[in-house]
């Protein structure tokens, strides 16, 4: 079954979607679902001392600027495990720039927080996410870039109601590439 094309299930009245996680909290391994293959690749590496900050995956249907599905990066008490589909609440967005050989996309990153959470079930919007903790999730981005000869800019954090709206936008992508 290839996953990118489950559907979003996203509900704009509670801010829940679907999301599929590729990269596991704690995790040097970057993994990169196949729809292809409908496997889970190795998709690069974190240099030593690097991981990822919290689950990082994607929502299904849709599409981003990149031409890959929306990702987002989901809270959860503990790591999900590769391939994990879950229930998660939009509580905002990193909006970003990534500059790769000299050609520079919109690459934003949601951030969520898993349903089944219980470190993090009364966070619903990005405002409510300790400021130290959202400014180090967004310095992981910029480093995980570089250290992929890649530039990622942060242009702004936006709250929950734009994170429907940006995952409104990639859906209409994704069902307009589908026609």
């Amino acid at each position: 079954m290839n996953l990118a094309s489950l559907p979003h299930e996203l509900d704009k009245k509670t801010r829940e979607c679907r999301v599929i996680i590729e990269t596991p909290k704690g995790r040097r391994n970057k993994f990169d679902y196949d729809p292809n293959t409908e496997t889970f690749t190795l998709g690069g590496l974190l240099p030593e001392g690097m991981s990822f900050p919290f689950d990082f995956g994607f929502i299904p249907s849709t599409i981003a600027e990149d031409g890959d599905p929306l990702d987002v990066m989901v809270l959860m008490d503990e790591p999900a495990h590769v391939g994990c589909v879950l229930r998660a609440r939009l509580i905002g967005y990193i909006e970003a720039q990534q500059t790769e050989d000299g050609k520079t996309t919109e690459n934003d990153r949601l951030i969520a927080v898993a349903v089944h959470s219980y470190s993090h079930e009364n966070v619903h919007s990005i405002s409510e996410v300790n400021q130290s903790m959202l400014e180090q999730v967004q310095q992981f981005f910029v480093s995980y870039n570089k250290s992929r000869g890649k530039k990622f800019k942060v242009k702004g954090v936006h709250g929950p109601g734009s994170a429907v709206k940006r995952l409104e936008k990639a859906i209409a992508e994704k069902d307009k590439g589908a026609k």
